[in-house]
């Protein structure tokens, strides 16, 4: 029941909301939850005077589908499939965020190559993701013609992605102790065809919204936050550094190597639309940097950790090899255990800091696993957000907030 809806219930179940006035013209709007605005499934409950809301309640859950407890009952090998299907715009984030959790329980050591490559694929993630926010931006504010421009440069990303483990969308990416295989040299070309034509797509696109001042005019002062209700709310990522605080886990807690690459960590002011548009913008040209980096510095050496209860053997040893066998036979049966400890680690995801609390008995499975989603962190500030503005600004605001329904829910 929706906060506002408490004071007077009468006991036929009718109420008497302290907002209704003797005109009729408050009115309650449900924005969702299948509505095109809304950019996933769910539901906020608006009391509206005209165009102006005067309060919101969120319903959430409409696509939870219990990863934590599917997790506790999946060998560690399989939960990256689940992770895919958190935040699906950069899903190999959550998947080398996991990956990164177990070896921190295992105390497995990562070559430096394998590390890099993580953070090549991770950044190609990120901006990935980025463009469908900033894209998405644009479109609610009436600009189609940049989110098609966008669309196809995330086309080349998936590439990328597909020419590394065959998926695109959900990517099951890399293995607990680096990857699958190394990266190919068609890999390569890609990459660097990329590297060399999306920064001139990516400045015509900015180009089209950064000064234009009609965006300008509608996404200046659209749902704002200052940087104390931000830490508040424990806010993370973008959406905290556009309201003006400088943290990144990439810098605050380093890992895959991330110290060793030099990048600046754009902040806003305001904590508006705009200001999370832009900080995403600065924050795509940065990873661009950073993979130019990595790519230039790649070490020798392998792609992967010496953890054989981990990679499934060649064939030909598993034919010719009893340990070989063995190794297949625990790998795809789900019976390589575990080390008994309690871990947290975390990583920089596309909406801010994605963390996995893993507690360990032992066993083949997770004893308890809990993930620190960002978008569940900082949806509870949307009401909040956009009380008093228009319905056409609330729209915008979570747009740029970059809600994402399945790492909202999960």
């Amino acid at each position: 029941m929706s906060t506002w809806e408490e004071e007077k219930i009468h006991d036929d179940g009718t109420y008497e909301s302290s907002l209704d006035t003797i005109d009729g013209s408050i009115a309650t709007l449900n924005l969702g939850p299948t509505h095109p605005a809304t950019h996933g499934i769910f539901q906020n409950i608006l009391k509206v005077d005209g165009e102006k809301i005067l309060g919101s309640e969120q319903t959430i859950g409409y696509i939870h589908r219990a990863f934590e407890k599917l997790a506790e009952r999946r060998p560690y090998n399989q939960i990256t499939t689940i992770t895919d299907r958190l935040n699906y715009c950069s899903s190999p984030i959550n998947n080398m965020g996991w990956h990164m959790t177990v070896e921190k329980l295992i105390g497995a050591e990562i070559p430096k190559r394998a590390q890099y490559m993580r953070v090549i694929i991770m950044e190609l993630a990120r901006i990935s993701d980025h463009l469908v926010c900033n894209s998405v931006i644009g479109v609610d504010t009436g600009a189609l013609t940049g989110f098609t421009y966008l669309f196809q440069q995330r086309e080349k990303i998936y590439d990328l992605f597909e020419e590394v483990c065959g998926a695109r969308l959900t990517t099951n990416m890399g293995r607990i102790g680096g990857f699958e295989r190394d990266f190919s040299p068609a890999f390569n070309e890609k990459l660097k065809a990329f590297l060399k034509d999306f920064p001139k797509v990516f400045n015509e696109f900015d180009t089209l919204l950064s000064r234009n001042r009609i965006f300008m005019d509608r996404t200046r002062g659209a749902g704002p936050i200052s940087a104390e209700r931000a830490l508040e709310y424990s806010f993370s990522g973008p959406n905290l550094r556009a309201a003006g605080v400088d943290y990144d886990v990439r810098v605050m807690e380093p890992y895959s190597s991330y110290e060793d690459f030099d990048f600046n960590v754009p902040v806003g002011t305001t904590g508006d639309t705009y200001d999370r548009f832009q900080v995403r913008q600065e924050e795509i040209r940065q990873s661009l940097r950073i993979i130019e980096q990595a790519l230039a510095k790649m070490p020798e050496g392998s792609y992967k950790a010496d953890l054989p209860e981990f990679y499934l053997p060649p064939k030909e040893e598993v034919y010719n090899n009893m340990e070989a066998l063995i190794y297949h036979f625990k790998i795809v049966m789900g019976e390589t255990p575990i080390p008994a400890g309690e871990v947290y680690h975390c990583v920089e995801g596309g909406n801010g800091e994605l963390g996995f609390y893993l507690i360990s008995d032992g066993g083949r499975s997770p004893y308890r696993l809990q993930f620190r989603r960002p978008c569940f962190i900082y949806y509870q500030a949307y009401p909040e957000m956009i009380t008093g503005s228009s319905i056409s600004d609330a729209v915008l605001t979570l747009s740029s907030m970059n809600v994402i329904a399945g790492e909202l829910d999960a």
